[in-house]
């Protein structure tokens, strides 16, 4: 496995990433021995950088990581987010008091004494965000954590952060057929000596060797691009781009990620799965070169814009930053 920067001045990772929301059971049921067989693969296969979030199955997602880092304890970089609150109404809070207790828990969950990289899992608007940045300096400061990052925002958001406190990382949607960060942000990181962290990188499970089945779970059931004529439509594209990669001998997965792999060495890919069989699929993406003309053929199959349907429903854009 490769390595990349996390950031200018971060810890060197593999340069792709394990995103752990499934271990939490959003995208269907797991178990935990499921989970734990799933991290164990992915040291096997060379990768050390591993995302999560505290909403993750409520603390589910970051239990099992620290049960595992406990018996296993691996040389590995954490990744959390914090700042979605579920009651009485679900809505963000950015505020110290809450970014503090819920690192503190988090820290709890993982039996750790910091983290590499903390986020603010969307940013609250109403919150100056000199004073957001303020709190995260402090806890850097502290030792809490190694560095701070952002996910979903805009660009003009990064640089206003940068300019107060250097930022880690964002972490953004994208993918081959989520492109909007190509519009500034991957731009915006690079300019800044920021990583830029792209989740849903195989478009929630759309970019594997063999079709999804249509989605029955509470994210995907109700997003745009998995229901309806749009699901079949997505479907009927993303057909072709397997074949490409079938001709190539590629895996599916692992062609996807390679395409993220070539926009830039500040980009860390952060798949996620709760299957063991699902990782070995994709880890081996980082020795797949394409050529401009692979580049020029997938934009032909899949060219920018190209899913029916937005990535999100109106219910599921709390606080996310559409810059364009």
């Amino acid at each position: 496995m490769k390595t990349r920067n996390l950031g200018q001045n971060g810890p060197k990772v593999s340069a792709i990433g394990l995103g752990a929301m499934s271990f939490g059971g959003i995208f269907g049921d797991t178990t935990e021995a499921e989970s734990l067989q799933c991290l164990d693969a992915m040291l096997d296969h060379g990768i050390d950088f591993i995302d999560t979030a505290n909403i993750y199955g409520m603390g589910v997602s970051e239990t099992i990581i620290g049960k595992w880092l406990a018996t296993r304890r691996p040389n590995v970089t954490i990744a959390t987010k914090a700042s979605f609150v579920a009651v009485p109404q679900r809505h963000i809070d950015n505020s110290e008091s809450h970014l503090r207790t819920a690192l503190e828990a988090s820290l709890k969950r993982l039996g750790r004494d910091h983290v590499e990289l903390f986020y603010i899992h969307r940013r609250e608007h109403a919150r100056p965000l000199a004073e957001v940045i303020g709190t995260l300096q402090r806890l850097i400061e502290e030792g809490k954590i190694g560095g701070y990052g952002m996910s979903e925002i805009a660009p003009d958001t990064l640089r206003a952060a940068h300019k107060i406190h250097p930022c880690m990382a964002v972490q953004n949607e994208y993918s081959l057929w989520s492109r909007q960060p190509e519009l500034g942000v991957i731009q915006a990181c690079k300019a800044l000596g920021v990583a830029f962290i792209p989740f849903s990188p195989l478009a929630r499970g759309m970019l594997g060797d063999t079709p999804l089945a249509q989605p029955t779970d509470g994210f995907r059931a109700q997003n745009p691009r998995f229901t309806g004529e749009n699901f079949v439509e997505n479907t009927k594209t993303i057909n072709a781009f397997r074949a490409f990669c079938a001709a190539r001998g590629w895996r599916t997965a692992a062609t996807a990620l390679a395409w993220i792999l070539a926009k830039g060495e500040h980009l860390i890919p952060i798949p996620g799965t709760r299957k063991a069989e699902n990782l070995a699929h994709w880890a081996q993406a980082t020795e797949i070169t394409l050529t401009a003309e692979d580049h020029a053929e997938i934009d032909r199959i899949l060219p920018p814009g190209f899913a029916a349907g937005d990535r999100y429903g109106d219910h599921q854009l709390l606080a996310v930053e559409r810059y364009c």
